[in-house]
């Protein structure tokens, strides 16, 4: 099971700010993360997991990263226990759920139906009827690129 990340973000303005920074700096997936502060519990996440050195690596990925508002509508205490050292396997297979080896532009998604495989080992379920959905979450801010793949802002937290 290969292990990977996700990343996440919270207004639309600072959604747009994402945008600005991943093009501007050509950094990573982590990188265009850390740069902004609307993904500030992602990297949290990320961090936590030990999955910082995978998700700066060659990839390709498509990153279906959950926003701040995402991980906010979590029940409460579910972000601070994932966080928990004990809780580290859990945290990898959640976050892993979000990314998809390969590149995936919000172009070869609209219009089709499908579903992905993920680093995690799972599947998700793309609509690309309306808009671009990902086993209901929408992608609210898509193609926002990085040097080593592509991130998709989503609105809610996928669970395997």
């Amino acid at each position: 099971m290969n292990r990977r990340f996700v990343l996440k973000s919270t207004a639309a303005v600072g959604l747009l700010g994402l945008a600005g920074c991943a093009t501007a700096n050509g950094g990573s997936i982590v990188d265009v993360a850390a740069g902004n502060d609307a993904f500030t519990t992602l990297v949290a996440a990320v961090t936590a997991a030990g999955l910082v050195d995978t998700l700066a690596g060659p990839g390709p990925f498509t990153v279906f990263a959950p926003t701040n508002d995402a991980f906010a509508a979590l029940p409460a205490g579910t972000v601070d226990s994932l966080l928990l050292p004990e809780n580290k396997d859990q945290l990898i297979s959640i976050l892993t759920y979000h990314v998809v080896p390969g590149v995936y532009p919000a172009s070869a998604l609209i219009g089709q139906t499908g579903s992905l495989n993920t680093a995690q080992g799972g599947r998700l379920n793309v609509d690309g009827t309306d808009g671009v959905k990902v086993n209901g979450a929408t992608v609210i801010i898509p193609d926002v690129a990085a040097s080593n793949g592509v991130i998709h802002a989503i609105d809610t937290v996928l669970l395997p």
